[in-house]
């Protein structure tokens, strides 16, 4: 062990999001929120109120599950982390997902690994599929076991 010599100064950890581009971003929310558990964040308070100062046009947003959202982004949100009641926007573990014109090309760079209950591989898979996901392929190796699959857009990631 190394001895420091000065101290260094303590630094809060940085807030962050997973951002992913996607095709219909809503429907992404929906499947991840189903997959994970999330919630799907609810920004109508915060579009009505930049709507109503008019610093948001109208053409920005639309009808998601009888709420205005945001077009082109969206947001799922841990239900234990805080949020801010006045925007929606949550203030822990989230993923963003934002509309991009290009589709996916190649295999991800960065991936999410969701892990199933002991025992429940099989089941959280089948579960998976259900939700509109696809099985890519089944790995065993002496370190572990899980399975590759695709989200509705075709982003990869692992169960385990």
């Amino acid at each position: 062990m190394t001895q420091q010599t000065e101290q260094t100064p303590h630094r809060p950890a940085l807030h962050w999001k997973l951002v992913i581009d996607a095709a219909d971003p809503h429907a992404q929310a929906v499947f991840w929120a189903e997959a994970l558990g999330y919630e799907v964040e609810d920004n109508n308070a915060q579009i009505e109120r930049l709507l109503g100062l008019g610093v948001a046009p109208e053409s920005l947003t639309l009808e998601f599950r009888g709420r205005r959202a945001w077009r082109d982004l969206i947001a799922v949100r841990h239900p234990d982390d805080p949020y801010d009641e006045e925007s929606g926007i949550g203030l822990g573990r989230r993923i963003l997902f934002q509309r991009v014109p290009e589709s996916k090309t190649v295999k991800n760079r960065l991936h999410i690994d969701v892990h199933s209950a002991d025992g429940q591989l099989d089941a959280e898979v089948e579960r998976l599929a259900g939700l509109g996901a696809s099985v890519q392929r089944r790995v065993k190796e002496p370190a572990g076991e899980w399975v590759v699959m695709q989200d509705p857009e075709g982003n990869e990631f692992c169960v385990q």
